[in-house]
C-alpha cells in the first residue's frame, strides 16, 4: 500500500516534526538536569526539577509516541517499507528503546519533582537519582542522533525480506 503524495507529504512532514521536536525536547530536559544537579540555588533547583517532570510528561512522552506512530505511518505508507531496509529497521528498534526507556524513568522524575515541591535539595540529596537523570538524558540524546542521521543518509543495505520483495516485484514485471 502507498499513500498518495499529498498524504505522504503530510506524514513525512509529521514524522520529521515530531522526532526533531522529541530531539529539541530532550536537549531542554537535559539541560534542566544539568542546572538542577550543578546549580546551587534552592529556588533554581526547585524550577529545574519540576520543570524537567512537566516536560518529560507532556512534550518529551507525547512526541516519543508520535514520533514512533508517524515513522510507522511513513515506513508502512511508503515503498521503503518497515522491513526491507536496515536503516529503517534500526531507526525503529531506536525509537521503541528510547520510549520503553523514557516510560521507565518516569517514576523517578516524577519522585524527584515531587521532592523538589515538598522541600528544597541540598547538593546531596537523591545525588545518584539526579546523576542518572542527566546520563539518561544525554545518552538518549545520542541515541536519538542516530535515527536523524540514519534518515538523511539512508545507508544501503537490505534485509532478506527487502530482497525478497524487491525480487518478487521484479518477477511480476518481467514476464
Amino acid at each position: 500500500m502507498t499513500m498518495t503524495p499529498r498524504l505522504r507529504k503530510f506524514a513525512l512532514t509529521a514524522h520529521v516534526t515530531s522526532s526533531v521536536g522529541l530531539l529539541g525536547a530532550v536537549a531542554g530536559f537535559l539541560a534542566l538536569a544539568v542546572a538542577g544537579l550543578t546549580r546551587q540555588d534552592g529556588q533554581m533547583v526547585r524550577a529545574a526539577y519540576l520543570a524537567m517532570e512537566l516536560t518529560a510528561w507532556f512534550v518529551i512522552v507525547p512526541l516519543s509516541f508520535a514520533s514512533l506512530l508517524t515513522g510507522l505511518v511513513q515506513s508502512l505508507g511508503t515503498t521503503w517499507g518497515l522491513f526491507r531496509h536496515y536503516w529503517v529497521l534500526v531507526k525503529l528498534l531506536l525509537t521503541i528503546l528510547v520510549t520503553i526507556v523514557l516510560l521507565l524513568q518516569m517514576e523517578g522524575i516524577s519522585y524527584i519533582a515531587g521532592v523538589a515541591a515538598e522541600t528544597t535539595l541540598s547538593s546531596a540529596d537523591l545525588r545518584g537519582l539526579r546523576i542518572q537523570l542527566v546520563v539518561h538524558a544525554a545518552v538518549g540524546l545520542l541515541v536519538l542522533l542516530v535515527p536523524a542521521a540514519l534518515s538523511v543518509y539512508k545507508p544501503r543495505g537490505m534485509t532478506r525480506y527487502g530482497w525478497r520483495k524487491q525480487h518478487e516485484q521484479r518477477t511480476v514485471l518481467v514476464p
